[in-house]
């Protein structure tokens, strides 16, 4: 089975966490779930979510319309530097931050793992792995943008949740389905959730 890391922080756009989260799992993927104290309140606020952990690090996500639960779905505390996330001999190389806060993608460009977000994007980067980021800020200033270019000189992909519009969009979940798209081919993963430029699907 096919794994990865899928983080939440603290940026607007929960959505297409939440979206991307449903794609992975809906495709037999085991995915390994973070989620900062920020990305908690910012799931309530926006999608009226909650989460919800059970033993073992089960979870439960769920909201008015939404329910998201699968034994392949793995709840893992931010704050535990013990989990095998913490270290590049986890063998865990394929990782997602979206949306990616800027304080995020800070702390990520320098280095600095004060959670396990950040010590696991730098394990994906150290191992040479595949780290997507999905920036979710505007305007961006100088530093943001050096930031941007410190982790994709690092190996990162910035793949900012900038949705387009030449597919034809007439919902809300079209915008979202294109960019959680985008991710699913950055990670290599077939997928028809936007119509590609001259294509039919």
């Amino acid at each position: 089975m096919v794994s990865y890391i899928l983080a939440l922080t603290g940026a607007s756009g929960a959505v297409y966490g939440i979206r991307l989260l449903e794609e992975l799992l809906a495709r037999g993927a085991a995915v390994d779930l973070l989620l900062s104290p920020t990305a908690h309140i910012i799931l309530k606020h926006e999608l009226g979510l909650t989460v919800k952990r059970g033993a073992k690090g089960k979870v439960s996500i769920i909201g008015a319309d939404r329910a998201i639960e699968s034994a392949a779905l793995r709840y893992i505390p931010v704050d535990d530097l013990t989990a095998s996330l913490a270290s590049g001999s986890a063998l865990k190389r394929q990782m997602i931050v979206c949306p990616c806060s800027m304080g995020a993608l800070a702390r990520i460009a320098t280095g600095v793992s004060g959670n396990l977000i950040e010590r696991a994007a730098d394990c994906v980067l150290k191992e040479r792995g595949r780290l997507v980021l999905v920036p979710r800020e505007t305007p961006l200033h100088t530093i943001h943008l050096e930031n941007m270019l410190r982790v994709a000189t690092a190996g990162a992909i910035i793949l900012p949740a900038m949705p387009g519009f030449y597919h034809g969009p007439e919902s809300m979940d079209d915008l979202v389905n294109f960019v959680v798209g985008k991710v699913l081919d950055a990670l290599e993963i077939e997928n028809d959730l936007y119509k590609r430029w001259g294509g039919e699907s």
